[in-house]
């Protein structure tokens, strides 16, 4: 395999990529980070760029917690950690035989619907937080653990649930960084029982690792400067355009497969 740390195409992407998700880990929406493992494919194979990723992703999981701290929603994590956990397990057993374009496709189509009933919603509604809903939870969480495991696109099944609470954009931003870096940590076990990390791949990783924390930073320090009636228009936007992003990745690659 060729040494990736002196192809200039390589970094070409992958620096990019490395910011967008860390503004994403920050606070500010998963779109930028759906877009930063499909840009490092334009030069490498998906799961080398899902495997590379991953490392990286857990250290800003741990700049993020940094960030976020005290601002968690307990009775969140409590329904929704056991699903997502269940969620990993399948995709592990299931990662020979599912294809990650059949579920980018999936999931791309349900945030757009998702969006799309938030807008027709009424604008009482839209401001109204709904409460918890056990069966809910396990159901987006399971579907967000499975999705983040095969496709490194965990972001719309937890907003999907969590976003109608409408929690305090700090509580909601910590909430969710304890999640995936509960969810991330976790992955480290089959990816690594599936051969994704070797020497190659883990000093890609390295290389880009000073990129982590300071991306991740940065879009905190825009989300702690967001009022909420400017928070959750933006989250639902960054959440359409996931969505039209993963169903149009999904559609290019089984029509062209």
């Amino acid at each position: 395999m060729p040494d990736l740390l002196t192809n200039p195409w390589f970094f070409a992407a992958a620096v990019p990529a490395t910011i967008l998700i860390g503004l994403s880990k920050g606070g500010l929406g998963g779109a930028m980070g759906q877009i930063g493992v499909p840009l490092m494919a334009l030069v490498m194979p998906p799961v080398q760029a899902a495997a590379i990723m991953l490392p990286i992703l857990l250290v800003m999981d741990v700049a993020s917690l940094w960030t976020w701290r005290g601002f968690r929603d307990v009775q969140t994590l409590r329904l929704m950690l056991p699903g997502g956990l269940v969620g990993i397990f399948v995709g592990w057993l299931t990662a020979s035989v599912i294809s990650d374009d059949m579920v980018k496709l999936i999931v791309g189509l349900i945030a757009i619907i998702f969006f799309a009933r938030y807008m027709l919603a009424s604008p009482a509604r839209r401001a109204t937080p709904q409460p918890h809903n056990a069966g809910s939870a396990t159901l987006w969480s399971s579907l967000a653990g499975f999705t983040s495991f095969v496709a490194h696109a965990g972001g719309p099944p937890y907003q999907i649930y969590a976003l109608p609470l409408r929690q305090d954009p700090r509580v909601y931003n910590g909430t969710s960084v304890i999640f995936f870096a509960i969810i991330n940590a976790v992955k480290v076990i089959p990816y690594f029982a599936l051969g994704q990390f070797d020497r190659t791949n883990l000093l890609a990783s390295a290389a880009l690792m000073p990129l982590a924390p300071l991306a991740t930073f940065a879009g905190a320090w825009i989300v702690r400067r967001m009022r909420p009636e400017i928070f959750y228009p933006f989250m639902y936007g960054m959440i359409l355009l996931m969505g039209l992003k993963l169903t149009y990745d999904g559609v290019v690659a089984l029509l062209y497969s």
